[in-house]
């Protein structure tokens, strides 16, 4: 690598506390699991029952079948334990996301109405988690979103959460990181090309990835925008529409089974050999589902979330923990919905028993809301916050670029490639402006990067 590169890429990292390669984490030691208290007052031994409504069936299902996993792989842990302080154990009900936003609203009202769910987990699209926030804050029933990360839950839906929760990284962040890391691994590249689903999730990522990367590289240029339905199964006129602007840089934000087919297609035509593709979501789904055809050094994004090898094994069992008791009961490999389903259930679990020791018995869900508000966990992505003001999880954001390595029959991230942030340092802080308090932006982040972020000098 030539020196003037290097020193870009350090001086991308330094700028967001960011560090490259795959050492994470920091030098702070690893946590250590404790015994939970003994149990205060009497626990009644009847079930608790939680709902989860994620993808089981389509495209989507490559997220929403590890979110499944990693849900039900928490609850036969807990309920291996007796279950919730020891005497309750988990049942859950499972509902199919692709019904719909109509169905699962109508399925969210149906599970606590009629099945009397004590807590909901689960979700997946961006255009669900804004229509059952506030049906869940209506019906009081305690809820932690896994996914359905856009902003515009917190900024407008649910402006003021009680009930309602969510423990994976905003949505704005995920374009920002794939922006970061485009420009850490490659400084030079000043066209850009788009390729996003058609909904609210690729036109969050069109905009927070060209805002971040605008400020990064100086004179960017979007030739291209190609928006293809949620679902597509053909590409052809998106990859040739690309190819034709001859971008130095692709971002794309399809996702699933979209993706796979997209991959798949553009390896026809060449296209991973004539620019550089950035993604936000290319090893979302279960790890298999990705060939080893796929081409290595593409920045392969998990949402700005979890990859099952960082952070790495010597750095934090707990991590190597999970990986190897998920794979011993799926035989794969968890994804980032795995670690949000399975960190969830644990964060409900530690709040529970955090709240019996203040006021004995079963605790309401008053008692576990105060329990979960600004709390923080040793999950295996890394340590997780919720903060209070607004009820959203950070931790901290990953990416990284695919490399074929043995022992794997499907790509993974190169180590030395890995490009950890800070999620402070890319995320609007507590008490920020939301859109319509003295801005109109579409997120309370574009709003702060646009305002603190200082623009690269043009050389």
């Amino acid at each position: 690598m030539d020196k003037e590169l290097l020193q870009e890429r350090r001086g991308f990292l330094k700028q967001f506390g960011a560090t490259l390669g795959a050492a994470g984490l920091g030098a702070a030691g690893v946590g250590t699991a404790h015994a939970a208290a003994k149990p205060k007052g009497n626990i009644p031994d009847r079930p608790v029952k939680v709902g989860h409504t994620t993808f089981l069936t389509g495209p989507a299902e490559l997220l929403g079948g590890p979110g499944q996993r990693g849900h039900v792989l928490a609850q036969e842990e807990i309920n291996a334990q007796g279950g919730l302080l020891g005497k309750r154990k988990i049942e859950t009900i499972f509902a199919d996301e692709a019904a719909g936003t109509d169905g699962n609203v109508k399925e969210l009202r149906r599970m606590k109405l009629s099945e009397n769910i004590e807590l909901f987990t689960g979700v997946i699209s961006s255009g669900n988690t804004p229509a059952l926030g506030p049906v869940a804050e209506e019906l009081r029933v305690l809820t932690l979103f896994n996914d359905g990360c856009t902003d515009f839950l917190f900024d407008k839906a649910v402006p003021n959460p009680k009930y309602t929760f969510r423990v994976t990284n905003i949505q704005s962040a995920d374009g920002v990181t794939a922006a970061i890391g485009a420009a850490t691994h490659w400084p030079k590249v000043r066209r850009i090309a788009s390729l996003q689903p058609d909904y609210s999730y690729g036109r969050n990522v069109f905009e927070h990835f060209v805002l971040a990367l605008g400020k990064l590289l100086p004179g960017i240029e979007v030739v291209s925008e190609s928006w293809p339905k949620l679902g597509t199964t053909d590409f052809t006129s998106h990859i040739t529409k690309i190819l034709s602007t001859k971008p130095d840089l692709l971002i794309a934000g399809v996702w699933g089974g979209d993706y796979v087919a997209f991959y798949k297609q553009a390896l026809r035509y060449g296209l991973f050999d004539k620019m550089k593709v950035a993604t936000t979501l290319a090893f979302g789904g279960y790890p298999h589902a990705i060939g080893k055809d796929h081409p290595e050094g593409v920045l392969a994004g998990v949402h700005a979330n979890y990859h099952f090898l960082y952070p790495s094994a010597e750095r934090w069992p707990i991590n190597k923990s999970f990986v190897e008791r998920y794979h011993k009961r799926w035989k794969e490999y968890p994804s980032f919905e795995s670690d949000g389903a399975y960190t969830a259930l644990h964060l409900y679990k530690q709040a529970v028993e955090k709240a019996n020791q203040l006021v004995g018995g079963w605790p309401d869900d008053e008692a576990i809301i105060a329990m979960l508000e600004g709390t923080g966990i040793d999950a295996p992505a890394g340590y997780l916050y919720l903060r209070a003001d607004n009820h959203q999880g950070y931790k901290d954001a990953v990416t990284g670029l695919s490399k074929n390595l043995p022992g794997y029959d499907f790509p993974v991230w190169d180590s030395a490639s890995i490009v950890s942030i800070p999620i402070r340092s890319i995320t609007a802080p507590p008490n920020w402006p939301k859109p319509g308090q003295g801005h109109n932006e579409s997120t309370a982040a574009a709003d702060w990067i646009k305002k603190t972020w200082p623009a690269a000098a043009k050389v």
